[in-house]
């Protein structure tokens, strides 16, 4: 069985953000460059729902696992 890999759009929409791409990168824009010391998930900008989201796709290895690094190094940048 083959895992799903969602989009970017698609991670935007589940977090209950703006999902078109000149949302996406506006939204990369404003909170980069994350600090190299803080976790994705424990970004202040986040509600707790979309912190538990990232958090969890990542540690269950999640088919949201990709996207969730892909964004996660979007940042740092």
């Amino acid at each position: 069985m083959q895992a799903h890999v969602h989009s970017m759009s698609q991670l935007f929409a589940q977090l209950g953000l703006p999902d078109d791409p000149a949302a996406i990168a506006s939204f990369v824009r404003h909170h980069a460059p994350l600090p190299g010391h803080l976790k994705l998930a424990e970004a202040p900008f986040w509600s707790a729902s979309q912190s538990h989201l990232l958090a969890k796709g990542v540690a269950d290895d999640a088919d949201w696992a990709v996207v969730v690094d892909t964004l996660d190094t979007m940042l740092r940048h």
